[in-house]
This record gives C-alpha cells, structure tokens and sequence, in this order.
C-alpha cells in the first residue's frame, strides 16, 4: 500500500513539473504587441521587427524580444518639467544685437526606426537634447532680442526644426522629431542685466576707440604721404643739382686743359692769378716791364 501511494505521488510530481514547464514554454512562446508598439526580434543575433498589433509567436530561449514604444515623447530644454523652475544653464543665451535672453523650448519625438534606435547609438535621446541644445544656441545668435521676445518666434522655430530633421536624417538613429516649440522668452534677471550693460559699455568703448584710431589715421596718411613726396622731391633736386654741378666742373676742368695743353705757361700763370685773387681778394697785383717807371705799392693793412 504504502509503495503504491509512492508511485502516486511521483507521478503527481512528474505531471506538475511537465506542467509547469509546459507553462514557461508555452509563456515563452508568445508575446502581445500594443498599439503604437513595436517589438524588435532578435534570432541568433540578427534583428528583425514586428509592428501588428496583437499576440505572435516566438522560439523560446532562442529568440529575444525588446518592445519600443512608438508614442510621441517630449523632453523641456531651459526649465525642470516638474517643477517649472528655469534652468539658466539651459535657457540663457545671447542674441545677434549682444543681449540676453532667457528662452525655454520643449522637444517632441518618436521612435522611427526601432532597431537603430536600440542599437546605432547608446542613448539617442540625450544625442537628440544636445544636437537641439546646440542648435537653438545658433539659431538664436543670428536673431535681434526683439524677434527672439516677440515676432521671430515661428521663423526661429522652423529653422531650428527644418536643421533637426537634416541632422537626424543624416546621423540615422532611429528617432524623428515630431516638433519644438518656443514655451517662453523673457529678458534675464537683474544681475545679468547689469552684467550686459557692463560688456555693452566696454563694446561701445571699443568702438569708439577704433573709430577715433581710424579717423586719426586718415588724417594723418596724408599728411605723411605727402611729407614723404616733399621729402622725395627735395632728394631729387639735390641730386640733380650736385649732378649738374660736378657736370659743369667737369666741364671747366676740360676747357681747362684743352687751354693748358696748347699754352702751358701762360694758363699756369693765369690760374694762379685767379687763385690768388680768391684767397686774397684786396690783393693789387701790378705787372711792369721792369724799366723802373710805375711805383709798386701793396695794400699790406688790408691783408690782415
């Protein structure tokens, strides 16, 4: 009796064994597919996707199952989505005119393709929040405050979306950008404020420097320039002027010695003459024939 009650219970075990693994195969088997859900089957490694909604089936233990929600999601940039408290970190930037401004902007997006969002990059939404970051820094530097504050809103808004969604095409990470909206742009706070009118007095300064530089400049090329002709002219002159001069000397001195080879005596006698008559100047000199007649008389009291 008692081996027969055994057996009973070994067989009550073996059924409950057979069906509890029955169950985890059975559960392993098959997996449910929501509305906007995907789910990305992996089979030996290779990823495939399966988008009907509803129930399907699948190699237990040999295939992988990862579901993608493909719902719109959103992230803030600029301020907490909780609290509604701003993040400066975010949300200050500086317009085309060198103001401040505090602008708060909110990202939507979904899943496009959800094997490359699984496995062409580790964390696509936070590569999606720093390409916007980046992005709408740009943007908003090439704007006037006024526009950023008021009338440039939609204009800022579609070309920060239209850059998004080349970029996104092009980088393939499987995520879409659905919209980015401006949520608030207001001017920053008191500090910052002072802190700007501090670099927009410096820039004016600035400016004003290189204008006074440049205008002295412009009086004072010229003026050089025409310092520097004067002084030009005045070399070429001199130039020309001693030229002219050696010229003429040459030109003596070869007179000279044309004269001097035909009568070598008398021009001997003549240059000294007229040599003397330039170191002395008050010197008589009276020329006789020497029979005795003519007094000789030197003016000696006005050699000194």
């Amino acid at each position: 009796m008692a081996n027969v009650k055994a057996t009973g219970a070994k067989v009550a075990l073996g059924l409950v064994i057979l069906l509890a693994v029955l169950a985890i195969l059975g559960l392993e088997s098959v997996y449910s597919i929501r509305e906007q859900e995907q789910a990305v089957v992996i089979t030996f490694g290779t990823p495939s996707t399966v988008s009907t909604p509803g129930l399907h089936f699948k190699i237990p233990f040999l295939q992988r199952v990862h579901k993608v929600s493909t719902v719109i999601n959103g992230f803030p940039i600029g301020y907490h989505q909780d609290t509604g408290e701003s993040d400066e970190s975010e949300s200050l930037m500086i317009t085309s005119d060198y103001n401040f401004v505090n602008v708060d902007f909110f990202v939507e997006y979904k899943v496009s393709d959800p094997v490359k969002y699984l496995y062409a990059s580790q964390d696509p939404v936070l590569i999606l929040k720093t390409l916007a970051q980046s992005y709408i820094r740009d943007t908003i530097g090439l704007y006037p405050v006024d526009n950023v504050i008021t009338t440039g809103k939609n204009e800022i808004q579609a070309e920060i979306k239209d850059k998004l969604i080349e970029r996104l095409e092009r980088d393939d990470i499987g995520l879409q950008l659905v919209n980015i909206t401006i949520q608030d742009a207001e001017p920053p706070t008191t500090q910052v404020l002072e802190a700007f009118k501090a670099v927009e007095t410096a820039k004016q300064s600035k400016e004003t420097s290189i204008n006074n530089a440049n205008k002295y400049q412009s009086e004072q090329l010229p003026a050089a320039a025409a310092q520097v002709d004067s002084i030009i002219k005045q070399a070429e002159a001199t130039r020309q002027g001693r030229i002219n001069e050696a010229e003429g000397q040459v030109a003596r001195f070869n007179a000279m010695y044309e004269e001097y080879v035909k009568n070598p005596l008398i021009t001997k006698q003549r240059m000294f003459y007229e040599t003397m008559e330039e170191i002395l100047p008050e010197l008589k000199v009276i020329i006789d024939n020497g029979a005795g007649g003519v007094t000789k008389f030197l003016p000696l009291e006005n050699m000194g």
